[in-house]
């Protein structure tokens, strides 16, 4: 089987992580399985961009640790057990973790994991990586715990990095909470064509084309509400200064900066900074688990929602 290690290349705070910056090796694990422990076969592994903090010596988060040269890297993962010697895990039991290995075959700590049941999402067990798992509960939590929308308000929401996998679950699920208006941004035509043909976005700018903040105001002539903000940079600088008095910043993540040597959140530059506190918008840090006390109950909710066909997922 296959193992994936950072190599021994130092990428350092600012740069693009590029193949080089890792390594393939083979290798053979353990004939014997422990007691409390089970043999997996790994089905999927899910690349986010919070990863690249972690190839940092300092992630700048206190809940990320760095990943070490020439050990195996990990995050989050789905397998099946092939062989048990864990009281509530048996053979053929489809599994989860945010710490898996890159690696084909583990044998892992069966109290680190999490049973799946796949009837929750269709038989498409990739779901609890995406819109069932860690990146749905973010877009449903973040709307729900930063962006206060409210049904009948008539809020719009702008959502940046929206044909992405948090992204163009949060454009819906605004609209499922209540907002009247749904605009994404996003980098190429067809995305923009996917999140208003698909995904029951009103409206989508590919900013790589023509004036974005003239395209906000036409179609956001109400101002922004709340803005669920994936990017941060040149984008989310034009998005604030078209929010309204008392908005709402749902501060998801910053990709446009995570390859620069800047602090998280990256501060605002002095222009926004002025427009952000004199119109009283609120901009604060949003980490998801910090609310794992509602993760089951959220995780049932998007699994309704692709149940009844309300969220839709590529």
């Amino acid at each position: 089987f296959i193992y994936l290690f950072n190599s021994n290349i130092t990428l350092g705070k600012n740069g693009v992580p590029v193949a080089e910056n890792f390594r393939l090796e083979q290798s053979t694990i353990a004939d014997t399985v422990q007691a409390g422990q089970v043999r997996v076969k790994t089905l999927y592994l899910s690349v986010d961009p919070y990863m690249r903090c972690r190839m940092n010596e300092d992630t700048g988060s206190d809940y990320l640790q760095p990943w070490q040269l020439s050990e195996v890297a990990d995050g989050g993962g789905i397998g099946v057990v092939e062989e048990s010697q864990h009281h509530n895990l048996a053979k053929g039991d489809f599994v989860t973790s945010f710490t898996w290995p890159w690696q084909t075959v583990a044998i892992l700590d069966g109290d680190s994991l999490q049973k799946l049941v796949p009837q929750l999402v269709n038989g498409r067990l990739s779901y609890f990586l995406g819109a069932a798992g860690i990146t749905g509960l973010t877009a449903l939590l973040g709307i729900r715990e930063k962006g206060h929308v409210a049904a009948g308000a008539n809020q719009t929401m702008v959502v940046s990095g929206a044909a992405g996998a948090c992204g163009s679950l949060a454009g819906q699920i605004g609209r499922l909470e209540g907002c009247s208006r749904v605009v994404g941004i996003a980098g190429t035509d067809e995305k923009c064509s996917i999140l208003v043909q698909e995904m029951g976005f009103d409206a989508a700018i590919n900013y790589k084309k023509g004036d974005v903040a003239k395209q906000l105001r036409e179609l956001c002539p109400g101002g922004v509400d709340v803005y669920f903000d994936n990017v941060g940079g040149d984008i989310s600088d034009t998005v604030i200064s078209q929010m309204n008095q008392n908005s709402h910043i749902i501060l998801c993540g910053q990709i446009s900066q995570y390859n620069k040597d800047v602090p998280y959140p990256p501060p605002l530059p002095p222009d926004t900074e002025k427009i952000q506190k004199e119109r009283n918008i609120t901009r604060e840090r949003f980490l998801v688990l910090n609310y794992m006390d509602k993760q089951e109950a959220s995780v049932l909710q998007l699994c309704q929602w692709i149940q009844e066909g309300k969220l839709k997922v590529r």
